[in-house]
């Protein structure tokens, strides 16, 4: 059966001083008063069911995502001890479907993703649980709209066929974010997709990988398995979670998976990493500027104001300001140049050095 494991963990510290980690950026109405986890969860359906989408996270925001969508079974949450990123959740999180499922096919995606097509989307994916029954591990390549150095390219080999109409391709390479005269030959070359770090594999194929990758952690996990649900998993997810390298899925699987297919795709797709990011996609007005809350601007060029969205918070007031970033909470203010917002983990680490908590 079809089954999806949503990458629930992230702390989201580029969009501070919105996202917290008591209400980390997934758990937030960024785009749309539903929040990014949600309109991830509910746009999977009628392709899966609530019933068979998994996710994996932490406890404190495991309790946030409950709330927002009641529909997810409490048993489908896998809760990580510790952020060791994406590769170790998602070999934990294929072991629970894996236990449940063994013939399950499954879909990791991300819980902070902003996709505007969603039919097209469904579609693709779709197709990828199809090609995925041939023990090939595909991702959904985003097809590139201008020379990115912020994401991951896919360089795409020979077309394996058709499937519901997308073109299915071998991925021979995966690039990690490129220097800009790379990107610009990439882009020129017809050949490069984004990584979208959407990946959909059989349970059993994604385990083989670990088997044969990461060969301690799998050990780990293949005792894990039999213990999930008895008195035993506590510390066999201790056991497991000690071996876990840190490592991204890229690194772990899929960068040296034995078989690998692309479908390249145009789904209006953004990794919402940013309020650079943010500002692309929300709607602007004539000058590019995007204002959320009370505000006066005079002389304003292609600017974010975030205030409070229910109208409570103060005025904002801007004049002569251009490609700046200006996020207002209760508690914290920010005010960044557009070409720094990618930093902000700094401003993150200075918090923390000096044990501001509270604002963390």
């Amino acid at each position: 059966m079809y089954h999806a494991l949503i990458m629930a963990g992230g702390s989201g510290t580029r969009l501070w001083p919105l996202s917290r980690k008591r209400t980390p950026k997934q758990a937030l109405p960024l785009l749309e008063e539903r929040s990014m986890f949600r309109v991830t969860a509910e746009r999977l359906s009628p392709l899966i069911p609530l019933e068979r989408v998994w996710v994996v996270t932490n406890e404190a925001m495991a309790g946030l995502f409950k709330e927002q969508v009641p529909g997810i079974p409490a048993e489908n949450y896998v809760i990580e001890p510790s952020a060791k990123d994406s590769g170790p959740a998602a070999g934990l999180g294929l072991t629970h479907v894996h236990q449940a499922d063994p013939e399950a096919t499954v879909a990791i995606l991300s819980a902070d993703h902003h996709i505007g097509k969603v039919p097209e989307f469904l579609g693709a994916l779709q197709a990828a649980y199809e090609v995925a029954q041939r023990d090939i591990i595909v991702t959904l390549g985003i097809t590139p709209t201008f020379a990115s150095t912020g994401f991951g390219y896919i360089e795409r080999g020979q077309k394996l066929g058709e499937q519901y109409g997308f073109e299915v391709y071998e991925a021979v390479r995966f690039t990690e974010k490129p220097k800009q005269e790379v990107a610009e030959q990439y882009l020129a070359g017809g050949l490069h997709s984004w990584n979208s770090g959407m990946f959909i594999m059989t349970a059993r194929t994604g385990l083989g990988e670990f088997a044969r990758q990461q060969a301690p952690f799998a050990d780990a996990l293949s005792a894990l398995e039999p213990a999930i649900g008895t008195p035993g998993y506590a510390a066999a997810l201790d056991n497991a979670w000690q071996i876990a390298p840190k490592k991204s899925i890229d690194y772990a699987i899929m960068e040296g998976a034995e078989r690998i297919a692309v479908i390249p795709v145009d789904i209006e797709w953004s990794d919402i990493g940013s309020w650079a990011s943010l500002l692309d996609i929300l709607p602007k007005d004539t000058h590019g500027n995007v204002f959320v809350g009370e505000h006066v601007a005079i002389d304003t060029l292609n600017t974010l104001v975030r205030g409070d969205a229910n109208g409570n918070g103060r005025v904002i007031a801007t004049l002569g300001l251009k490609d700046v970033v200006i996020v207002d909470t209760p508690d914290a203010l920010l005010v960044c140049s557009l070409d720094r917002v990618g930093d902000l983990k700094q401003v993150v680490e200075k918090l923390r050095d000096q044990k501001r908590d509270e604002l963390l």
